[in-house]
């Protein structure tokens, strides 16, 4: 079956940053993806980063500090990186150890330069996106960036290559320390995502859960995409989002209690289901 899936199918989970919870030590790292996975987690999420040399690894942030300064990565090489963050794992190390045994849900984290989107091809972000798909095959990978035209790159790519590839523009990014203007705009560009995300051409609509609650939800039924939730962490949330037909994946720091609550609402009053 397809996973767009039907409406009334049980909401699948994602292990946020590999399922490191509240600890940030565990963030992105092989102890929290095992631990992921050995609870039953359709997804594992993992941020993924671009260094100066090239090499691709999960990090969240796009700087380290390193001897009181805080240092790009774009300007550090892996073995410059691995001084300071030894433990650090590398992009295609990830996607070896999940196939097999779970899904990867890419949050790519970095850009191209701007000429690289004249011809998707050539773009960083479908580098990333083509070895995934080559390690693991489309149907157990996802793609979510915040930018539009990472997003259009690789749908682009994916279309030239007869792909069927979930690819998605996350809303909710971080406006703190914007100028109040852009604030406004980025949040009115995410509460009507319309122009965006036919733009973009994702396929697959991501967002933040107070937006999704604020239309989004609605926006995504309307047009008949699978919609991402993120980052959904309280027993409450979960019960709502986790219900048959609120969303199709849910993204949570607490992947082990999204899991309890889907069984909890499994063995309740039984729903009727289309067929597939």
């Amino acid at each position: 079956m397809s996973r767009r899936r039907r409406e009334r199918a049980p909401v699948l989970v994602s292990a946020h940053r590999c399922g490191a919870g509240t600890d940030r030590s565990r963030e992105n790292s092989r102890a929290a993806l095992d631990d992921a996975v050995a609870m039953g987690v359709e997804y594992v999420e993992f941020d993924v980063q671009r260094l100066g040399c090239g090499s691709l690894v999960l990090l969240h942030d796009d700087e380290v500090e390193i001897e009181g300064r805080r240092v790009p990565l774009g300007r550090l090489t892996l073995a410059e990186l691995r001084r300071v963050h030894p433990d650090v794992l590398g992009y295609e190390e990830v996607l070896r150890a999940l196939a097999g045994r779970a899904m990867a849900h890419v949050d790519l984290k970095f850009t191209s330069p701007p000429a690289a989107y004249e011809v998707a091809s050539t773009t960083h972000e479908v580098a990333a996106a083509r070895l995934a798909v080559e390690l693991l095959g489309v149907d157990a990978v996802v793609v979510t960036t915040l930018e539009d035209d990472s997003v259009r790159a690789v749908r682009d790519w994916a279309d030239a290559e007869g792909l069927d590839l979930l690819v998605g523009l996350s809303l909710g990014r971080s406006v703190r320390g914007l100028p109040v203007v852009r604030q406004v705009r980025t949040r009115w560009s995410e509460l009507r995502p319309h122009l965006r995300l036919t733009g973009s051409r994702a396929n697959l609509v991501v967002a933040k859960h107070t937006l999704a609650r604020l239309g989004v939800a609605a926006y995504a039924r309307r047009r008949g995409l699978p919609l991402l939730v993120w980052t959904v962490d309280t027993e409450r949330s979960l019960r709502y989002w986790m219900r048959p037909g609120r969303a199709w994946l849910v993204t949570s720091n607490e992947p082990a209690l999204a899991l309890r609550v889907r069984d909890l609402g499994r063995a309740g009053p039984e729903v009727p289901r289309m067929s597939a």
